[in-house]
């Protein structure tokens, strides 16, 4: 079996909450209601959660089958030029979501894949906010990479092309921008960008409204992305204060995202010369992987333990290694 677990009752949800009649007709080129369109829309909350809470690896199976459904929907189907623009957004966030969950998964061929894809779904739609989210993702993918000059151009094509957005969005696609110039060294660009989103994610108040795959960039995220900024510039004791204020922040329902933030503390704590502290931090790290696996923290919890100064013969090292080994490492 491919699919266990909460994805196959993810699946029950979904076909018990559409008119089986109704769909039928649909995919043999019956005409798309923008009701079935909402119920449709409705699933991504869902979908958002269970990637966040489990990783990519297991929710991208499901986050693949629904968009191949509204693909179907799209080519086969009849619809008006409103409902068939909601049809392009809701097919072009599932390619993201896709391409997210490969990405995290270690499927980057697949990620591009999807992505490029969303990206055509998003224009269809007219959804510049979409696009900009997708060509952000694209940029951090060149990011985990070390190509940042890449990861520079897309991310200046996001936060350039997100014109007259929300505070939050602003302060979203910001860091992005800070975190390649950061990369490369140029410290100066970065802190222009980081203050650029302290100011957005000040003006953000509770009446804005935002698309729902925004409601992940909350306080603890920028923190993180300062963070991550300071720790590539090599301001390491800043750094680690930006991450120890995310982890005091970060809802528990965020596993995967905790699991990277203390990986990140590690290493700032590598740095600064606390091997001890460092080495508790990653085996806080590894049972938070194995709640929510991901290909991307399993990397970075694998660096962060190779940098600790122990000899093989170290106890700590020993114990510590073992804990990797039940990650299969």
């Amino acid at each position: 079996m491919k699919i266990t677990g909460m994805p196959l009752a993810g699946i029950a949800e979904v076909w018990l909450t559409i008119e089986p009649r109704e769909l039928v007709a649909v995919l043999r080129g019956g005409q798309v209601t923008a009701d079935l369109v909402e119920r449709m829309e409705e699933g991504l909350p869902r979908l958002r959660f269970l990637e966040a809470t489990r990783g990519g690896d297991q929710a991208r199976t499901l986050i693949h089958a629904e968009l191949g459904m509204v693909v179907d929907v799209l080519d086969r189907s009849a619809y008006t030029a409103v409902v068939g623009q909601r049809l392009y957004a809701l097919a072009a966030e599932l390619g993201r979501m896709a391409g997210w969950a490969s990405f995290d998964a270690g499927l980057h061929a697949a990620a591009q894949r999807y992505w490029h894809a969303a990206l055509h779904a998003a224009h269809a739609a007219a959804d510049r906010l979409l696009e900009a989210n997708i060509i952000k993702s694209m940029s951090l993918q060149c990011y985990d990479f070390d190509r940042p000059r890449e990861a520079l151009e897309l991310a200046r094509s996001a936060h350039e092309g997100a014109k007259g957005v929300s505070p939050r969005v602003a302060a979203m696609l910001a860091p992005r921008e800070a975190r390649a110039h950061a990369a490369i060294g140029d410290s100066t660009a970065c802190e222009r960008l980081l203050k650029q989103a302290d100011a957005e994610f000040d003006r953000v108040t509770s009446t804005d409204t935002e698309p729902a795959f925004l409601g992940y960039f909350d306080e603890s995220e920028l923190n993180a992305q300062v963070g991550t900024c300071y720790l590539d510039l090599g301001r390491t004791k800043e750094a680690d204060g930006y991450f120890s204020r995310t982890l005091r922040l970060v809802p528990a329902t965020k596993v995967r995202d905790r699991a990277t933030y203390v990986i990140r503390r590690a290493s700032a704590q590598t740095q600064l010369g606390d091997a001890d502290h460092a080495a508790s931090l990653v085996a806080e790290a590894i049972p938070l992987i194995r709640e929510a696996p991901s290909e991307r923290n399993l990397r970075r919890v694998v660096r962060a333990r190779h940098r600790l100064p122990f000899t093989k013969t170290d106890p700590r090292a020993r114990a510590l290694d073992d804990q990797l080994a039940t990650l299969g490492v």
